[in-house]
Formats: C-alpha cells, sequence, structure tokens
C-alpha cells in the first residue's frame, strides 16, 4: 500500500488518504508527488485476516452465508478474525452510498493529479459488535467495489475530515456496542462504485450490497453568533 499527501491550503494540516490509487509523500509545503495507479486497489486485495472460527461465535448466532447479495438497508451477520486467534462477530448494515465531488467535500484541500482522475464516494453503515471480543482500534472490514469489479480500499485520514470521518472503531468497542460508520472510497478513472462488500480474505466469498446511489448529504454548519 502506497501513502499519498494531501495538504490542506488553509492549516497545511496533513491529510492522508490510504489506498493503493495514491503514492508519494511530501510535507514540505510544495506541490505533492504525483500519485499513481497500482494493482493494490484491485481485487487481489485480501486484508491481513484468517478463516473465522466457528468456535469464537456466541451460541445461537445465525451467520449470513457467504456470497449473499443485499439491497442498501439489510443487515447481515458475519464473523472474522482481525487478528490470529481473535474471532469478532458483526451486525452490519450498509445503508446509503453517497456521490460527492472534490470540489464540493475537499474544498480547501490540494490534491495530486492522479487523485483528481478519481471519483470520491462517501458510504454508510451501521456496525454492532455481537460477538465477545472488544474490537475497539481495528479497521472496519468494508471494501468497494467499482463498476469493474475491483476491490477499493477505504481512504483513512490523519487528521480530522467532517464530510465524512472514514476512522477505525472507537479505541473502545465491546461487545454490545454501536458504531455510526462513514468511508470514504476513490473509484479509479472511467469507474463507479457498484457496490459495497465484506470480504475479511481473499478465500471468502463477498457478501455485497447494492443501491441506488444518493448525493451527499451537505455538511451542517453551525450559524454564525
Amino acid at each position: 500500500m502506497h501513502n499519498g499527501a494531501v495538504k490542506s491550503a488553509g492549516t497545511l494540516a496533513s491529510l492522508l488518504l490510504c489506498g493503493a490509487l495514491l503514492a508519494g509523500c511530501s510535507d514540505d509545503g510544495g506541490d505533492p508527488e504525483t500519485p499513481e495507479p497500482t494493482d493494490g486497489a484491485s481485487s487481489s486485495a485480501s486484508p491481513a485476516a484468517q478463516e473465522p472460527e466457528q468456535e469464537g461465535v456466541p451460541e445461537g448466532t445465525e451467520l449470513t452465508p457467504e456470497g449473499t447479495d443485499l439491497v442498501l438497508g439489510d443487515e447481515a451477520v458475519v464473523s472474522y478474525e482481525p487478528r490470529q486467534e481473535t474471532v469478532g462477530v458483526l451486525e452490519v448494515s450498509v445503508t446509503r452510498i453517497e456521490r460527492t465531488t472534490f470540489r464540493a467535500s475537499f474544498a480547501g484541500w490540494q490534491l495530486g493529479a492522479s487523485t483528481k482522475r478519481t471519483t470520491p464516494y462517501f458510504v454508510r453503515a451501521t456496525l454492532t459488535n455481537a460477538g465477545e471480543t472488544d474490537l475497539g482500534g481495528r479497521q472496519v472490514p468494508l471494501y468497494g467495489v467499482d463498476s469493474k469489479d475491483m476491490l477499493v480500499e477505504a481512504s483513512t485520514f490523519k487528521g480530522r475530515f467532517k464530510p465524512c470521518p472514514s476512522r477505525p472503531f472507537p479505541k473502545a468497542f465491546a461487545p454490545g456496542a454501536t458504531h455510526e460508520a462513514c468511508l470514504v472510497y476513490l473509484a479509479p478513472a472511467g469507474t463507479t462504485l457498484a457496490a459495497v462488500s465484506f470480504r475479511p480474505t481473499q478465500e471468502y466469498v463477498p457478501i455485497t450490497w447494492t443501491g441506488p446511489v444518493s448525493k451527499v448529504r451537505p455538511v451542517k454548519r453551525k450559524p454564525r453568533p
């Protein structure tokens, strides 16, 4: 995975967009290095997770079968290993896919040439810890799927990004806790974001959510005193 540096024109705070669409890093106040696409954002991408272990699933929990196709708003119950010998169980509902633009949502940020050729999307999901393990600080295990059937990793940010925080689970994400996630995906040039998938390993047949793409919700601004 390569990291791309994107800087705020106003604060010069570093915004780190993770994903193989971006490469290079510049913190010297000059123009960011030109990022180049790599194969890391393709369907060959696979997180460092292991096959789920059934013995870590609470008794009576019915898991959604691999390969299930869902629509936005549907819930899946899934298990996976975020780290070796640690089983996580989640209730996952992808509720909304929003298409946005850099002009609308990234105003004030300097973006590399390759990044500007992508199309940004926000994905909103509700996740509940239905297992017995605290998953605090772990990445949300969801991928975008573009119109060429390639996986796209969620972008992460170093610093605050108010339109769509795209953060991992909270530091404490105990059994029973619920997390309202907003994830940023950059669809490669010439593609659109077609679906969202849960795919913890390359061998896992993904569970996918599809549905109508909405316009991005405007950021609510506090009125000036």
